[in-house]
């Protein structure tokens, strides 16, 4: 009775795991049809790390540019360490 008991909780176990893996693959296959995102494929962010590097070049306070672009401070400072 008890290896009953154990076959059938492992077939809904098994099909439990099958319909996670296929929305899985659903949800992966939507994300590729919507695009790329984030900050790296945002051509705004490429002109405010421009912006940024130019200001900061100025000499403007990295407090405010971090205000004026809505962003934290320690962005900031990295848009400046990648800037060439």
């Amino acid at each position: 009775m008890a290896t009953l008991l154990l076959s059938v909780m492992g077939a809904f176990a098994e099909f439990e795991r099958a319909l996670i893996k296929e929305r899985q693959r659903e949800g992966i296959a939507l994300a590729k049809q919507r695009g790329p995102t984030g900050a790296a494929d945002d051509p705004s962010a490429t002109n405010k790390r421009r912006g940024c590097g130019q200001r900061a070049d100025e000499g403007a306070p990295k407090t405010t540019l971090a205000r004026e672009l809505g962003i934290s401070r320690e962005t900031v400072y990295q848009y400046l360490r990648a800037t060439p």
